[in-house]
């Protein structure tokens, strides 16, 4: 089955081929339509971003469409970067920035007061079809970088459930247990509530924690 996700970042889209490479499906890009312009993200919220891309996507490519927005929300700065995540230091700023923006931010907060939660939410788009679905992970702000595995704020960013940072872990390993890992599971579980008129779903689980 081919699908578009909606994204020409490249990084997501590794992630999440890596993700789906069990279940028989093509995943093709924004990378794949060199005319596509560049999805503005303005939605307020995660899902009206995600909606908004896997909208656009779909009209683009006429294919059954994919797309998620992700948030970092740390408690200590009441939630930020929140659906700014990818733009916390500018519009331009690369994942380097941002974690050195959020880690001066942070800078004078206590190890006890460093919780934030990662957050994803999906949205998927077909002819008569939209389904939206999230999933989330729980952690602590570092005080400085760990690891060289990932992207964006992977190394900054301590999972509750394994003492580790994204960045520390392979691939495989945080696929099985990431926000964006289970907010696609969890997309599945209601596609398979459709497999009625979807039956090609039917058979569809992600090897996650």
């Amino acid at each position: 089955m081919e699908i578009l996700f909606a994204t020409a970042n490249r990084d997501k889209a590794v992630e999440l081929g890596s993700l789906l490479s069990s279940l028989g499906i093509e995943l093709r890009t924004l990378l794949d339509f060199p005319a596509a312009e560049q999805i503005e993200e303005t939605g307020e919220t995660l899902q009206e971003n995600a909606l908004l891309k896997a909208y656009a996507g779909f009209h683009l490519s006429g294919l059954p469409t994919i797309a998620d927005d992700t948030g970092l929300e740390v408690a200590a700065l009441n939630g930020q970067p929140g659906v700014y995540s990818s733009r916390y230091a500018g519009e331009n700023a690369t994942y380097a920035d941002n974690v050195k923006k959020l880690l001066f931010e942070m800078k004078a907060v206590p190890s006890d007061e460093r919780q934030a939660r990662f957050v994803t939410v999906v949205a998927y788009v077909d002819k008569g079809l939209e389904i939206v679905a999230s999933g989330e992970v729980l952690g602590q702000i570092t005080h400085r970088s760990y690891g060289t595995s990932g992207f964006g704020y992977d190394p900054v960013f301590r999972v509750n459930e394994t003492g580790m940072t994204y960045a520390e872990m392979g691939l495989a390993e945080k696929n099985k247990m990431s926000h964006r890992a289970r907010a696609f599971n969890n997309l599945l579980i209601e596609l398979h509530k459709q497999q009625q008129h979807q039956p090609q779903f039917k058979k569809w689980e992600l090897p996650i924690d």
